[in-house]
């Protein structure tokens, strides 16, 4: 990912000069200062009513200048009319670093539109801005408008409506009712000047110069200060995205971990953006104050228990720093405990993201396991597949798989030959009717369509003790194409999850054929199955009781792998068979809440007794 916001504002720059130059519902219209205020421009639904027309003098105070990215300045009314549901602030596109400054009074002329962050295909809502301006600076040095204070107590508790069905559950032609629904809140402030107080960071400081806080500080709390998302009604209206106005060569933007606070008062005007929505463009921020968020570290696994995890080690090639590898192997030493099995996802290829035809993996995995004996932990194997080059998604070249590291004095592998990318594997009678794979390691039905440009699942049997146990590691289809929880469709279209929802299936029928051999039979499913426990995904996981989701058994503050546009959130998961009924579960928090990240993701750990 790019390493500051520079490169991702530039390239929503190059988008919004795209939909300019392409006209942005230019009309030829034209209405004059004496009749056009902002307030009139944003109107009271999402969709500005003077879409397309010219406007002349519109009259205004800067509230704040945008010097990168998408150029432009912001302005305001300072005479508000009385109807809550117009905004009295807009941002005026200028596509070249603005003349003004803040506390100029400016007279506007230019042509209203609607911009969409992201394209008409993204779901977004659009943005109501002033482009091909001309602007007249009447005074300057004047006192900016009054902010409007947005606190738990403002943010309605309800999200957003019910989108109108007859046009695709856009809520874009609604009556804006700021009073019941967060985002119509948030819209009705579109380009004003607003201001919070000390408010809880529930998203890390990131690449791009951004992080989430929470204007609600008991919303879905999680046990380490984040906010939980736990159903597809539970978005978290208190969260709002924060950067800043300065451009990073001039002020460093802050470093915040979960659970730490912004302190004091972060104002500026309220922005909607392709990567979070509703975002406070802070021309005034405030300080961080370190609540000394520290990763976790789980227990060792007793002897007789056998401690299984999962960890998605984010496109792990032999061309990243050794310090990344240094970083996850301490990391698997020490925080997880050394596991004696451990599915890893995002293992790239031997030369990394380079489409030169290499699927082999050997080189990303001994070198990994060297740092990890290096760290103090085990000596340990490994088994995998090798993919078909570029059949598996990620990073075109990566070739990303799943692989399968395991203490072999704790644990061994029962080798059955023949697996390849393309030949199944399939659950057979072993000995005194046990079941017992044909292929190990080997791949789940690899020519199913629900894995097309995906990566196939990767089943292993291990010996414990005596007691088999099947481990099936899986990196299911992403979430992209979804819409975001800011979308101008209610509820949010998720098209990823017709995917994911066969994949699953096709797991379920293979657990279901190994209980119907032996319903005794331990089975764990593990992996970045990028889903919640809430999801249909899971649901088709679990159908008919063929396995549980071990993260249910934690509380529900503790139930995240995942932090999101500050929600908390699970996507990698352990799911158990019935006869691992008795079990130690525990998503171990190293990555996700931290500004400085291994991985994005958190690992997971399961210790049970065979």
């Amino acid at each position: 990912m790019p390493s500051s916001v520079i490169p991702r504002t530039a390239a929503v720059a190059a988008v919004v000069s795209a939909a300019l130059a392409a006209g942005l519902l230019a009309g030829s219209s034209a209405a004059s200062a004496a009749e056009v205020r902002i307030h009139d421009i944003q109107g009271s639904t999402r969709i500005s009513p003077l879409t397309g027309q010219q406007v002349t003098g519109v009259p205004g105070i800067v509230t704040g200048v945008r010097t990168y990215g998408s150029k432009g300045f912001w302005f305001q009314d300072p005479q508000a009319d009385d109807n809550p549901a117009t905004s009295e602030g807009v941002f005026v596109y200028t596509g070249s670093t603005p003349t003004v400054a803040a506390g100029d009074s400016v007279l506007v002329s230019g042509t209203v539109g609607e911009y969409i962050p992201g394209g008409t295909t993204s779901g977004n809502q659009s943005l109501t801005q002033i482009a091909k301006p001309t602007v007249t600076v009447v005074s300057s040095g004047n006192a900016l408008p009054a902010p409007v204070r947005i606190s738990a107590w403002s943010v309605p508790s309800e999200y957003a409506p019910s989108g109108d069905a007859a046009a695709g559950n856009s809520i874009n032609a609604l009556p804006l009712d700021p009073d019941t629904y967060a985002l119509d809140y948030y819209e009705s402030l579109e380009g004003t000047d607003v201001r919070i107080g000390t408010s809880r960071v529930v998203g890390a400081t990131d690449p791009f110069a951004e992080l989430w806080v929470t204007v609600k500080p008991f919303e879905n709390r999680t046990h380490r200060g984040g906010t939980l998302y736990s159903s597809y009604t539970a978005q978290n209206t208190g969260r709002l995205q924060i950067q800043q106005l300065a451009p990073l060569a001039e002020k460093p933007f802050p470093k915040a971990n979960v659970g730490d606070v912004l302190s004091g008062t972060t104002e500026g005007p309220l922005d909607f953006n392709q990567f979070g929505g509703y975002t406070i463009t802070a021309r005034t921020l405030g300080t961080v104050t370190d609540r000394g968020l520290e990763p976790e570290v789980t227990r060792k696994q007793s002897r007789g228990e056998l401690a299984v995890a999962t960890y998605n080690v984010e496109n792990l090639d032999p061309s990243d720093p050794q310090e990344k590898f240094d970083a996850l192997a301490k990391a698997v030493v020490n925080n997880l405990a050394s596991p004696d099995i451990l599915a890893l996802e995002e293992i790239q290829d031997d030369n990394g993201a380079k489409n030169t035809g290499i699927v082999t993996a050997g080189e990303t995995v001994k070198k990994f396991t060297a740092a990890i004996a290096a760290a103090g932990g085990p000596a340990y194997e490994w088994r995998s597949i090798d993919p078909e080059n570029n059949k598996d998604g990620g990073e075109p070249g990566g070739n990303i798989r799943q692989v399968f590291l395991f203490n072999p004095e704790r644990v061994s592998f029962t080798d059955r030959p023949g697996g390849d990318a393309k030949t199944p594997t399939a659950v057979v009678a072993g000995e005194r009717g046990r079941a017992a794979l044909t292929l190990s390691p080997g791949r789940i039905d690899p020519a199913n369509t629900a894995w097309e440009n995906s990566r196939k699942p990767l089943a292993g049997e291990f010996t414990f003790r005596g007691r088999t146990v099947f481990v099936i590691a899986n990196h299911f289809g992403s979430k992209g194409g979804d819409e975001g929880l800011t979308s101008q469709h209610q509820p949010p279209s998720r098209s990823s999850e017709a995917k994911r929802l066969l994949q699953a299936q096709a797991v379920n029928t293979f657990v279901k054929d190994i209980i119907k051999t032996d319903r005794r039979a331990d089975v764990l499913v593990v992996g970045d199955i990028n889903d919640f426990e809430f999801s249909a995904t899971t649901k088709a996981l679990t159908d008919g009781g063929a396995l549980y989701p071990a993260v249910k058994s934690l509380p529900r503050s503790e139930r995240y792998s995942y932090v999101y546009q500050g929600n908390s959130q699970v996507l990698d998961q352990i799911l158990t068979s019935p006869a691992v009924d008795d079990f130690a579960y525990d998503s171990v928090h190293i990555n996700a809440e931290f500004a400085d990240q291994n991985s994005d993701h958190d690992p997971q750990v399961l210790r049970f007794r065979p």
